[in-house]
């Protein structure tokens, strides 16, 4: 039989084998490896302001190595120089340093200085007004999605972002009830949005963000301050495209979609337009005007929907229609037998929802 003092000896000899300390490093470095982040902080999409908060990461970054470098060193020294031996002498016993210390203290101060130094810079590089030809865009959180105003093409989405390449966005956010806060990693930015007060030159209070987009592509964000029970299911999208396929987004999104006559999608728009969905969302050229909920502009040519939540399909629409609170809890929206957001349920048919489902997904075409 093995003692207990054996099999702890054991592993104590495992534990100070320098191959098992390797495997285990060399491991969870690994792991680490060969996957997709898409909302990585370090590979930075925007030209300014991703590359400034990038740049100050490995600042900092190659700082705390320098950092490293020297505590292990010195550490390993130590211990290598003062290690117990059969038969050694006492190591000295010292009772402080002047000299170690004002070294390492003046050493700190210098270190803090330099990093100190980059990181006022980059705090004023990335609160600077936007210049006058930026994209201004409105950004408007909502318990649980967000709303995107375009003022000055008067164009109004839901839940996905787009912007031309090359072009300096104006974002400009507030909440519509409580703080949220907008995070897109590889734009480098997080602003938080609260509710609207007023300055006392009677002015709005709300935050800005200045940046521009280099690269093409799709970019994952999410709320970034706890805002309620579906606060992990608030989710964005940042679409960035060339700035002639913006603009004929845009133009997209002020021309009406009328679904063919006889239609399922036909049957769908009536029950829409006679249901209380018009109270709370809009399509842009119909009767449908409400703001409490997403507006549905062409909602059909969204990846997403429930804010990234669900993809974008005429099943995944039905049951959102049918029950939304299964998917996302809290969610200020009525189902076909439950309430929600103040308003009693829609009491709508099976054959109803698919007809209303039909109807939005025609909105992308």
């Amino acid at each position: 039989m093995i003692g207990a003092g054996e099999l702890a000896g054991g592993r104590g000899r495992r534990l100070l084998n320098p191959i098992y300390y390797t495997i285990v490093i060399v491991s969870s470095a690994l792991l680490g490896c060969g996957q997709d982040y898409p909302q990585s902080t370090i590979d930075p999409a925007s030209g300014d302001f991703g590359a400034a908060i990038h740049s100050l990461y490995q600042t900092v970054f190659w700082w705390t190595m320098l950092i490293l470098a020297v505590v292990w060193g010195v550490l390993g020294w130590v211990l290598f120089r003062y290690r117990a031996r059969p038969g050694g002498p006492e190591p000295k016993r010292i009772h402080g340093h002047l000299g170690l210390e004002i070294g390492w203290t003046v050493g700190a101060a210098i270190i803090v200085v330099l990093i100190t130094i980059p990181t006022i810079h980059t705090v004023f590089q990335t609160q600077r007004e936007a210049g006058e030809d930026a994209l201004v865009v409105e950004v408007i959180g909502h318990q649980w999605w967000w709303e995107f105003r375009y003022p000055e093409q008067d164009v109004v989405t839901a839940n996905e972002l787009h912007l031309p390449v090359g072009r300096q966005v104006d974002l400009r956010l507030w909440s519509a009830d409580v703080i949220h806060s907008f995070w897109v990693p590889r734009l480098g930015g997080k602003r938080d949005l609260n509710p609207l007060v007023r300055k006392p030159d009677g002015s709005l209070a709300i935050n800005r963000l200045t940046f521009t987009v280099d690269e093409a592509g799709t970019f994952m964000g999410q709320c970034a301050e706890f805002c309620g029970p579906a606060h992990s299911l608030m989710g964005l999208r940042v679409i960035a495209a060339p700035e002639p396929e913006f603009e004929e987004w845009v133009e997209r999104m002020k021309t009406p979609v009328e679904p063919d006559s006889g239609s399922l999608a036909a049957r769908g728009r009536e029950v829409f337009m006679g249901a209380t969905c018009v109270a709370c969302h809009a399509i842009a050229g119909t009767n449908a005007r409400g703001r409490l909920g997403p507006d549905l502009t062409r909602l059909g040519a969204r990846t997403t929907i429930g804010a990234g939540l669900l993809e974008n399909t005429r099943e995944n629409l039905a049951a959102w229609i049918t029950a939304p609170a299964e998917f996302k809890p809290g969610v200020k929206m009525p189902g076909v037998a439950e309430e929600g957001g103040g308003f009693p349920p829609t009491g709508l048919s099976s054959e109803q929802v698919e007809a209303v489902a039909a109807y939005l997904a025609s909105l992308g075409r």
